[in-house]
């Protein structure tokens, strides 16, 4: 009788229904665990998204090497207030006692998304820093717009406009034939250095009603 029983017991494990309840209750118990580890991790998630987003925004301020609790510390002394352009956000701040203006941009690169930080002087016409990101440009070639700290900071000083004209001429070059608007383009990334000035262009000129005001 137990022998009886246990094939019965055997036939039924080794069947398709079995085997398909079993594998229905283990999807079940994944998700479940997969969501619960998400919402207990989601909090620290946030907080380090938000913190990566500070330190770009300082690094286009020119004020980099900072460990994380300086970072929170420096973005609160320095970023003043958020303003609305038009919907678009524009961060008002302070370094060294003189206002600075920080646009967020974006863009598409050769291989995904670009993103950066154009901070602008005072006088809302010439660059006081950049800081350029990607998502997944070639290294050594246009993920050299985030890497290349020099190359960033070619940036500052360029104006935002030619002078005579309403146009955005900020924008990075093959061949530059422009200095006071103009950066060299990464060397071998052509197509990744066009979408930089593309992003420039586009993001600059959604604050034209800010930057006019004198």
């Amino acid at each position: 009788m137990n022998d009886k029983r246990q094939n019965d017991m055997a036939m039924k494990t080794n069947s398709n229904t079995y085997t398909l309840i079993y594998s229905s209750v283990m999807v079940i118990v994944v998700a479940f665990l997969l969501a619960f580890v998400y919402q207990a991790l989601k909090p620290m998630q946030d907080a380090n998204v938000a913190l990566d987003l500070k330190k770009q925004i300082l690094y286009s301020l020119n004020l980099r090497d900072l460990d994380n609790a300086q970072a929170e510390r420096t973005y609160s002394e320095v970023v003043k207030r958020e303003e609305q352009v038009d919907g678009n956000t524009l961060y008002v701040c302070e370094v060294d006692g003189k206002p600075k203006y920080v646009i967020p941009l974006k863009g598409m690169g050769l291989w995904g998304g670009i993103s950066g930080f154009i901070a602008v002087n005072d006088d809302r016409q010439t660059v006081y820093g950049a800081y350029f990101n990607h998502e997944s440009e070639t290294a050594g070639l246009g993920a050299e717009i985030k890497d290349n700290r020099a190359w960033q900071e070619k940036f500052r000083g360029k104006h935002l406009f030619k002078k005579g004209s309403a146009d955005v001429a900020l924008a990075v070059k093959k061949k530059v034939d422009d200095p006071d608007t103009q950066v060299d383009a990464v060397t071998g990334a052509t197509l990744t250095s066009n979408g930089v000035s593309d992003m420039l262009r586009e993001g600059i000129e959604k604050y034209r009603p800010f930057l006019e005001k004198k």
